[in-house]
């Protein structure tokens, strides 16, 4: 059987989310998934907003996920969470990491960045499935922000019900030698640990 599944993550420049994808795709390519990926990263290295499409399954024709599609919607930031929610598909899964990050609009302009109140209670209306994690802080706590990610990646894997392995094997072959124990630790914290609200 072919796992058959779409993925979004969304993120902001410097955050890793091109690297995530990398990985979700590989993951799907080492299960024996057809697997098409997109990615849109205009104004990353300024802070903008970065976007990428995975799609897994039998036979897959394009890369993008249609709104309403997602299965699974990785939102590395409060905002972007908000920005993509119309992609996830009605008992889709969030996984919502609740890192901020206040774009210029908001400093130098008249935009307010929403009260992570509203934030939550907007996407809980939208997805079947909200999983909060503070992944940023819990990889800063292993000792690298970096490694937040694998954190997401972790609790991503538990929601698809898939072991360790296949999600590990590709990690370790994308990290740097010197990062992938602490790239298998912060896996772990995302896999076991509980992010339901």
């Amino acid at each position: 059987m072919t796992l058959t599944a779409n993925f979004l993550l969304a993120g902001v420049g410097g955050q890793g989310t091109l690297l995530a994808s990398d990985i979700v795709a590989d993951v799907g390519m080492r299960l024996g998934a057809d697997v098409k990926k997109s990615e849109v990263h205009g104004m990353s290295q300024r802070g903008g907003a970065v976007t990428s499409h995975v799609r897994w399954g039998a036979q897959v024709a394009s890369p993008l996920c249609e709104k309403g599609a997602v299965d699974y919607f990785v939102a590395q930031e409060m905002l972007e969470s908000l920005r993509w929610m119309e992609f996830l598909k009605p008992g889709g899964t969030l996984l919502l990491s609740v890192q901020q990050i206040i774009p210029t609009s908001t400093v130098y302009g008249n935009d307010q960045y929403p009260a992570d109140e509203r934030v939550i209670s907007l996407v809980k209306q939208a997805a079947g499935k909200v999983l909060m994690i503070d992944a940023k802080k819990i990889a800063e706590g292993l000792g690298n922000a970096r490694v937040a990610n694998s954190v997401l990646l972790g609790a991503l894997s538990a929601q698809m019900e898939m072991t360790a392995e296949a999600w590990l094997e590709v990690i370790v072959a994308r990290v740097p030698q010197k990062h992938v124990e602490l790239n298998r630790k912060a896996f772990y914290v995302g896999r076991e640990g509980n992010w339901i609200i």
